[in-house]
């Protein structure tokens, strides 16, 4: 009895060291060297795994950018210039800085603008609630103000404006990452070069429904009159499908759309405020 023991001790002994090397030949001939540089770089990065890059997550961002060996298409959204310019040092190449950008709420139907014409009653999520049906108000295009961009946020930029029923931007903390604009079912977010002074303007609509149709749905919509490009010189607006769209990379502030728009759909964001003048009265 104690023979069979022994044995079988001594068998299992031999198996488990016989695949044990075994093992140890197999992964040493298929065995990968990983690159120390792509340790160096996810080292620099932020860390916070948000996509925003285009990859699963930091790793895989630095991954790419050993691999590539250079960053004409790799950008981290959330480390910005400053962590590109590291990166760019561990691969010994020189990285040419990109204009900040933020995230910009392109719908302006608040509750007052968009009047409601029925009362959801389901899950709270914007997801779901532009699954069902088209949406409280008569604009089908506009945000459903369930607060999946809010959710999506990892830097808390984002927050629920109770009045409006509309999210706000806190572009203090907004680090462009695009986590808010894929979790927009209505695709209502995009992000937009910051501009000079965080000075930009915009068209707060995404409505491509005709002008009669889209005014009757909401004030402050987009009724793709065309005014807005004839006063533009820089060819900086585009009018399709109803709808006027600014090209960031061509606009120059000047602010013309903004005062020929009739329906207030162009926003101008933290322009100076002139001074008021004072009447001259004729009294010394």
């Amino acid at each position: 009895m104690s023979s069979t023991i022994i044995w079988t001790v001594v068998l299992v002994t031999v198996l488990g060291t016989l695949l044990a090397m075994i093992l140890y030949v197999v992964a040493s001939k298929f065995k990968v060297e990983e690159d120390a540089r792509i340790d160096e770089i996810e080292s620099r990065l932020p860390g916070a795994n948000c996509g925003g890059c285009g990859y699963a997550g930091c790793r895989a961002f630095a991954q790419s950018c050993v691999e590539k060996g250079n960053l004409d298409s790799n950008y981290c959204p959330v480390g910005g210039n400053e962590v590109m310019k590291k990166v760019g040092e561990v691969l010994g190449i020189s990285v040419v800085a990109k204009a900040p950008m933020v995230a910009v709420v392109r719908c302006q139907g608040s509750c007052q603008l968009r009047p409601k014409i029925n009362v959801y009653d389901g899950k709270l999520s914007c997801r779901v609630k532009s699954a069902l049906y088209s949406g409280d108000t008569g604009c089908s295009w506009g945000c459903v103000g369930c607060g999946d961009c809010v959710s999506a946020c990892q830097f808390g930029a984002l927050s629920m404006n109770e009045q409006t029923g509309l999210p706000e931007v806190d572009e203090s903390k907004c680090t462009a990452c695009g986590a808010c604009v894929k979790a927009c079912p209505k695709s209502v977010i995009e992000l937009r070069n910051k501009g000079p002074r965080s000075i930009r303007v915009y068209v707060a609509c995404i409505n491509q429904e005709k002008g009669a149709v889209a005014r009757k749905a909401c004030q402050a919509a987009c009724i793709g009159c065309g005014k807005c490009a004839k006063e533009c010189t820089h060819e900086a607006i585009n009018v399709a499908n109803n709808l006027a769209y600014i090209d960031f990379t061509k606009c120059k502030l000047c602010k013309k759309c903004v005062e020929a728009c009739p329906t207030g759909a162009i926003q101008a964001v933290n322009f100076p405020v002139k001074p008021v003048k004072k009447e001259e009265n004729g009294t010394n």
